[in-house]
């Protein structure tokens, strides 16, 4: 099955076939959703068996439900033995887009939540890759690796987040020059917010967890976490998760395909403050923001 080029398009002959990690919800659902209408066959990985069959109801019979939790090895095993069956060894591309995002102060972090941080979003998207590699190699397909602005800008309370994203833009550099030589792409996907259900479970979990910390969390913190409630309570906005998808579509079949796709004003606002403003600046700015929420 060779690749043809049309103009900025790269077209497969034959069926086009991806698999799309944290299928379920938000960024992951709109891209099998538009990769689905747009022809390709969407192994979509959920961690719930409704997850799944709720996805092929509403987008159509391209999607292939697979059971997929990053972090279970046996499961990522199964999930490439089927994919590998139903391709025969042949995938055009992966999208590692599952992820969490574990917020709070990191002086009261239980170590736990960090490790799961780092396990869901930077052990679970290199095991994926791993497991698929070679069936990318076959097909000479793509990885995108859905990353974010706070990859290049941590924000506090939400520093375990942003060393994932960090570590993300670490392996996708490492990785694309590494599969350079079989002609195997590797994307980084950087938005800014998106308006997905991430945030609202990342703020209710965090407001769990320090129900939990010792009473000086409010003496240190208080202040600016009731700030953050309130942004919380005004609702978290962002870009709507289809700009997301339309640029992991891109980066899965353009001729010249980008290393990486900056998503959103907020997040070119905030790479622009990282590269002109000296860190005490930035730091300053960064103070001003959080009170006025």
């Amino acid at each position: 099955m060779s690749p043809q080029h049309h103009g900025r398009r790269l077209v497969m002959s034959g069926a086009r076939t991806v698999l799309v990690t944290g299928a379920s919800k938000g960024i992951g659902e709109a891209t099998v959703k538009r990769l689905a209408q747009a022809g390709w066959r969407v192994f979509a990985g959920v961690r719930r068996e409704p997850d799944g069959a709720s996805l092929r109801e509403r987008i159509g019979d391209r999607v292939v439900p697979v059971m997929l939790d990053v972090t279970d090895a046996e499961q990522v095993i199964a999930a490439a033995d089927m994919v590998r069956d139903a391709t025969r060894g042949a995938l055009h591309g992966v999208v590692n887009n599952a992820g969490i995002a574990v917020a709070g102060p990191l002086e009261f972090l239980p170590l736990a939540s960090l490790r799961q941080q780092l396990e869901v979003n930077v052990v679970g998207q290199i095991a994926v890759t791993q497991a698929v590699l070679p069936m990318i190699r076959a097909a000479r397909g793509r990885i995108v690796m859905v990353g974010s602005i706070a990859g290049r800008s941590a924000m506090p309370f939400i520093g375990p987040y942003s060393a994932s994203k960090f570590a993300i833009e670490a392996l996708s550099d490492a990785l694309r020059v590494e599969l350079r030589p079989w002609g195997i792409h590797v994307a980084l996907i950087e938005p800014g917010v998106i308006a997905t259900p991430i945030w609202q479970t990342s703020i209710d979990a965090a407001l769990a967890m320090l129900k939990t910390a010792p009473p000086t969390v409010n003496d240190y913190y208080g202040d600016r976490l009731d700030a953050i409630r309130r942004r919380a309570e005004r609702g978290v906005g962002g870009l709507a998760p289809d700009v997301v998808a339309r640029a992991i579509e891109h980066a899965l079949t353009a001729a010249r395909p980008r290393t990486r796709y900056l998503i959103g004003r907020d997040a070119k606002m905030r790479l622009w403050l990282e590269r002109v403003l000296p860190d005490r600046a930035r730091d300053r700015v960064i103070d001003a923001a959080l009170e006025r929420l």
